[in-house]
């Protein structure tokens, strides 16, 4: 065990109790000032804590932002699950939910389709950028900015004849799914299954995760993919609002 991560973690915890002076927090872990203010400066500067007035520390905003962080994206499987099993029984198709992490859009749960015919796809598994719903939704929340930095680093393997493969027609795709509130995916990623994914949003209106429904073309044409808009986006909405969005309407 690391002794310095012991004693700057017993500091952060003391803190969660309220505001303490210099003395108190030295106290607390057993060492001299100048030990506990090396730790104080190293939290401060990561801001998981911070200086009120000129003899106490307090829990910095870091701590906040990381609990916010964390609670949505462990609140978001959760809170989504009873929508998306509704949608799942509803369709008997296969329903995906996926997250945003570190630059990657990652599967975070499934529902499997009732048919004999089913997809590979599993929790833990990367889905590409370029060519599904879930990662248009997701990217095309992204500010602007971000959303052309993104587009210009990815890499834009053709995988079906359909799959985009550059990046002004993907920020181009990226637009529409902002205007019409739902992303396709048209056969883009695999030849045979063809998809369609929208947004389920946190308290502040973010985009936490998307959900999908992914179906093989020999069970639904294109046209009867589209048709499974409604539902989904309804499933979203309600997902949503477990999430803590307020709708406006």
């Amino acid at each position: 065990m690391s002794q310095s991560l012991d004693r700057a973690l017993t500091l952060v915890g003391e803190l969660a109790t309220g505001p303490k002076t210099l003395e108190e927090l030295a106290g607390v872990v057993d060492v001299h000032k100048s030990t506990a203010l090396r730790l104080l400066r190293t939290l401060e500067s990561h801001r998981f804590v911070q200086r009120e007035g000129v003899h106490h520390y307090r829990l910095g905003t870091a701590l906040f932002d990381l609990a916010n962080r964390a609670l949505e994206e462990r609140d978001v499987r959760r809170s989504s699950e009873s929508a998306l099993r509704e949608l799942n029984a509803l369709t008997g198709y296969t329903v995906h939910l996926a997250s945003y992490e570190a630059g990657e859009v990652i599967y975070i749960d499934k529902y499997d389709s009732t048919h004999p015919m089913r997809m590979y796809s599993r929790v833990g598994r990367r889905a590409p950028l370029h060519c599904t719903a879930v990662a248009k939704v997701l990217l095309a929340d992204l500010p602007e900015a971000k959303r052309r930095e993104v587009a210009a680093s990815m890499e834009y393997p053709r995988l079906t004849a359909n799959t985009i493969t550059e990046p002004a027609a993907y920020l181009a795709e990226l637009e529409r799914v902002r205007e019409r509130g739902y992303a396709l995916d048209n056969s883009e990623h695999e030849d045979f299954i063809h998809c369609v994914g929208a947004p389920i949003r946190g308290s502040r209106g973010e985009v936490v995760a998307a959900v999908s429904v992914s179906v093989p073309k020999v069970l639904l044409d294109f046209e009867g993919l589209v048709a499974l808009v409604p539902s989904l986006l309804a499933t979203a909405r309600a997902a949503s609002i477990e999430c803590g969005f307020t709708p406006r309407d």
